[in-house]
């Protein structure tokens, strides 16, 4: 699923946004930099009325412009409109040839009401549910794989009926791989 996932490339207008998963709660700081917490973009391919066609979650190293300009690059098209809430690490999606909207709505409860980032915001909600509906625990080594199952499904949630044989045969296809290769996924981005 991971694999499948990467060479798809997201166009037109894309929501994006900053999150982070796993990490216990401990006394300290919260949201942006708190310790043990595994950073990821959440993109959101919408359509002309703005209902989100595909999406792309993906694990980073921080939030950074060089991580997010690396991360453009690989899965936006050039010219992609790019909606985001004003993290300067997001400017760089204009060096990968993107054009970039910043809305700064600050934080808290109005940021995540905007209406520019209604669809980032509730995937980022449903991955998280989901994720803690179905795992115990999280293995930070991983989260790129928890990430692609999540957005897989989404992805194809217009042709149900032929996700399981697709899988099937994919799996069929694919010839026994050492442990080596398979956990090329975790790979650290």
């Amino acid at each position: 699923m991971l694999e499948r996932g990467e060479t798809k490339r997201l166009h037109g207008r894309i929501e994006i946004d900053d999150s982070y998963l796993g990490g216990k709660r401990v006394s300290g700081k919260r949201g942006r930099g708190a310790g043990r917490k595994t950073p990821f973009i959440a993109a959101v391919e919408t359509d002309m009325d703005k209902k989100p066609q595909r999406i792309k979650l993906s694990k980073v190293k921080g939030f950074r412009k060089e991580e997010v300009k690396n991360w453009s690059i690989q899965n936006l098209e050039t010219g992609t409109r790019v909606v985001s809430d004003g993290l300067a690490c997001f400017n760089a999606v204009e060096n990968a040839g993107c054009v970039h909207e910043s809305h700064i709505v600050g934080g808290g409860k109005q940021a995540v009401k905007h209406p520019s980032f209604k669809w980032v915001n509730t995937i980022l909600g449903n991955v998280k549910n989901s994720l803690k509906g179905t795992y115990l625990s999280f293995q930070k080594k991983h989260i790129p794989r928890y990430l692609a199952e999540f957005q897989y499904r989404f992805n194809r949630r217009f042709n149900l009926e032929s996700m399981i044989p697709r899988l099937a045969y994919i799996a069929l296809r694919t010839p026994p791989m050492p442990m080596r290769l398979l956990t090329l996924a975790e790979k650290e981005w």
